[in-house]
This record gives structure tokens, C-alpha cells and sequence, in this order.
């Protein structure tokens, strides 16, 4: 605590690398409850004895709160327990997780099913390990060290869902020309290949190829996810460069589900997918 009685948190002038959704959303709520009190910034840094920046930092969703400041905004702003309760469900930043993409990935985590539908890459819950490290070669503008590595972490353990929730299906629909492409070269997609067929004998995934001489195909409006909570509700996930959208609307996510399912009876059976994939193997 300074001598005018400002207390600051250790690292003042640092800020969370990567801001959550949790943060930035506790952080709105913040704003919004100082100003519906009435309250500038400083006079809420007064009442907090925090500074004025860094009250500035948590309500923009940059800094993990403090305790001792969640307790003193609550008692500044009608004691209501909303921000302590709040407080309970906050998360830092996931590294190596894009920021539009982590709020599906925690749905993920608790889904019943999933479904995915991908044209342009391999899906990331069945990428090997040296196929995560070529992607990351090829992004522009270039990832440090720092970053490609805590890609590949993410990537491999968001992976261990296929076997760590053996009660949920998971099932795929990849175009054949992605598993044409030998990005990283020939053992990098040997690797791949291998890993893909290890994880299809997996009795909750399914692996479906759509054949590039198909002459049908229900979703050219490009790749989606779909997946149901364990309340019954169904979700999509539509993903482009720099974006990902969250779809709850439910006549929307009907309409995809309808696309998806007649892909599925366009692509290759799973028998003949793995079939497939072995030959593929075979000839590199």
C-alpha cells in the first residue's frame, strides 16, 4: 500500500498476456454497476484504495482482480454478492488457445457429442504432434518460440478428450484433398496418417472421408462443428481467419444439422474411410 493509501497489486504494470471471456466479462460488470452508482473512476479507485489504473485494467478484462478488490467493490457498489459470486468462475487467458475459439473449447469439454465437418485442415482433435508443429511453421506473421510451443501443449491436450470422455461420440468429416496435402512433408503426413488410424479405433470416433470425385455436397458453405450439452441443447461453431461464431439460434443450428447429416451419407463409409487412409499410408 503507498502512502496515500492506494494499494497496488504485485505487478502493477503487468497485464494478462491473453484476457479470457471470464475477465472481460467481469470487468463490463464492474463498469457497469460503478456507473450506475455514479461513480468516475477515481471515486471508485478511492472507495477500492486501487489505483485508477488499475481499475481501468480490470474492467477492460487485462488484469486477473484481486480479493481484496472484489470484496471492497462490493461493498462500494451495494454489497449485492454478485461480484463475489462472479469472481469464483474467473479464468486467465488459455495460452495457445485462439481467444475467439476458447469459449467452444470449454463446450467441448463437456459435450455429449460432437461433430465436425473440416475442408480446409486436418481437425485439431486429430492432428498429430508434428502436423500441429507445420501449421504453426506456416503462420503468418511468424509465432515465437513461446507461442508455437504453447500451441502444440494445447493442441495435444485438448486432443486427450477423445479418451478421456469414452461416453461421448465424436465424428468426423474431412475432405479427402486435406489428407492429400503433405504439409511438413512426407514423414510429418506418414505421422499423421498413423495417428488418424490410431485414434478411429477408438469405439467413440468416427472418421468419415468425403472422396474429391464426389459429384454432391451439402456443405460447400464451408467447415462447422456441431455438438449437444448434457441438457439436450445443440450448438454450432463456424470458424474463418481472425473469427469464430458461436451459433445458438436454434432454426440455424437445425438447418446445419440437416447439411451435416447428408454429408455424412454423401462421404465414404467409416469402413471404407479407414480403408482409405491405409492406402494412403501405404503409397507415401
Amino acid at each position: 500500500m503507498t502512502a496515500e493509501g492506494v494499494e497496488v497489486i504485485a505487478g502493477e504494470g503487468e497485464r494478462e498476456p491473453d484476457p479470457s471471456d471470464s475477465l472481460r466479462t467481469f470487468g463490463a460488470v464492474v463498469q457497469a454497476l460503478r456507473e450506475h452508482a455514479g461513480l468516475s473512476r477515481v471515486d471508485f479507485a478511492a472507495h477500492v484504495r486501487f489505483s485508477k489504473h488499475t481499475v481501468e485494467s480490470v474492467e477492460l478484462g487485462r488484469r486477473m482482480p484481486d480479493p481484496a478488490f472484489v470484496e471492497r467493490a462490493e461493498d462500494a457498489l451495494g454489497d449485492t454478492g454478485a461480484l463475489r459470486r462472479a469472481a469464483r468462475h474467473l479464468t486467465r487467458g488459455e495460452p495457445g488457445l485462439a481467444a475467439w475459439f476458447r469459449r467452444w473449447a470449454r463446450l467441448e469439454k463437456e459435450a455429449v457429442s460432437l461433430c465436425t465437418y473440416e475442408c480446409r485442415l486436418v481437425p485439431g482433435l486429430l492432428q498429430s504432434e508434428g502436423y500441429v508443429r507445420a501449421l504453426c511453421e506456416n503462420e503468418i506473421p511468424p509465432l515465437t518460440d513461446g507461442e508455437l510451443e504453447a500451441t502444440v501443449t494445447a493442441r495435444m491436450n485438448r486432443q486427450r478428450l477423445l479418451r478421456d470422455r469414452p461416453h461421448s461420440t465424436f465424428d468426423f468429416v474431412v475432405e479427402e484433398a486435406v489428407l492429400m496435402r503433405r504439409l511438413g512433408g512426407v514423414d510429418v503426413t506418414c505421422e499423421l496418417l498413423d495417428h488418424m488410424l490410431d485414434l478411429c479405433l477408438l469405439r467413440n470416433t468416427t472418421l468419415q472421408i468425403m472422396p474429391a470425385d464426389c459429384e454432391f455436397h451439402a456443405c460447400l458453405a464451408g467447415p462447422v462443428c456441431v455438438l449437444e450439452t448434457p441438457h439436450g441443447q445443440r450448438l454450432a461453431y463456424s470458424e474463418g481467419q481472425e473469427n469464430g461464431r458461436l451459433i445458438a439460434e436454434p432454426k440455424e443450428v437445425s438447418r446445419i444439422q440437416m447439411r451435416y447429416a447428408r454429408l455424412r451419407s454423401q462421404a465414404l463409409s467409416p469402413n471404407d474411410s479407414l480403408g482409405l487412409l491405409k492406402r494412403m499410408l501405404g503409397e507415401l
